[in-house]
């Protein structure tokens, strides 16, 4: 799994994530013609391009062997404080529950600290019961609701936000996290599969010269158990590294 910042090359499989994404989340809610007049709209080639090519918004993507499985972006607004606004967090159907919108999420809250953010609010429309609980899982405290237009159709989207803390992030791209009193960075942007869900690589230092150990994406546990053969297991969920070829263990 890479997590990196998108290019102008994605439009194309932007595109194709967004509508695969909207679709499965709302299509119980909205009809086909709107989500794709809503594509057509938010991410036409020259709207994403500008996007892509402005200063004012980050834009990052996670990609799974060569094929991008979802996205997030965000505009930076400035004033009395200086605010991400989180348009979309986007994950095709057949990647969630992976940890795949945790990782972007992470880099978008990376990148945002970096450019000075002090806060980020995100919306999510009120019928995506899955991006409630995201947000309500990822710590963010809901703060009201708004009427949103979409296709001459309106729609109720309930706004969350949470503070982002300078002194928790890492310069190098890491996020620091506590491990009984230590301070340890995993590093979302490394990773190996698991059965549930991806491990992370955990390091001691900023400049991943120490290995600490991984963590399990899906319950965010740092009890992770490893053999020689590099098998790896979380104590807590009993997510799995999947077996590779040369693993006779396994035969």
């Amino acid at each position: 799994m890479d997590v990196r910042d998108a290019t102008t090359d994605d439009v194309d499989e932007i595109r194709r994530v967004a509508t695969e994404s909207l679709a499965a989340s709302y299509g119980h809610a909205i009809d086909d013609s709107v989500i794709d007049a809503a594509v057509d709209e938010w991410y036409s080639t020259e709207r994403v391009t500008a996007s892509l090519d402005g200063d004012g918004e980050v834009f990052v993507l996670a990609e799974d062997e060569g094929s991008v499985v979802g996205f997030a972006q965000s505009e930076i607004a400035e004033g009395r404080e200086t605010v991400g606004y989180l348009d979309w967090l986007h994950v095709v159907p057949a990647h969630r529950g992976a940890g795949i919108g945790s990782q972007l999420l992470a880099r978008l809250e990376q990148k945002l600290v970096d450019g000075g953010a002090d806060r980020l609010e995100g919306r999510v429309l009120a019928d995506n019961e899955e991006g409630v609980a995201f947000y309500e899982e990822q710590g963010f405290t809901e703060v009201g609701e708004r009427s949103v237009e979409i296709h001459g159709e309106s729609f109720t989207e309930r706004v969350f936000s949470t503070f982002l803390d300078r002194e928790e992030s890492d310069p190098t791209g890491l996020v620091e996290r506590d491990a009984d009193g230590t301070t340890v960075h995993v590093a979302y942007d490394e990773s190996v599969r698991g059965s549930d869900a991806p491990f992370f690589a955990v390091y001691l230092d900023g400049d991943r010269t120490e290995r600490y150990g991984w963590m399990c994406g899906a319950e965010e546990s740092l009890d992770v158990a490893i053999d020689t053969m590099e098998r790896l297991e979380c104590n807590v969920c009993g997510n799995r590294r999947k077996p590779v070829r040369w693993d006779a263990a396994y035969l």
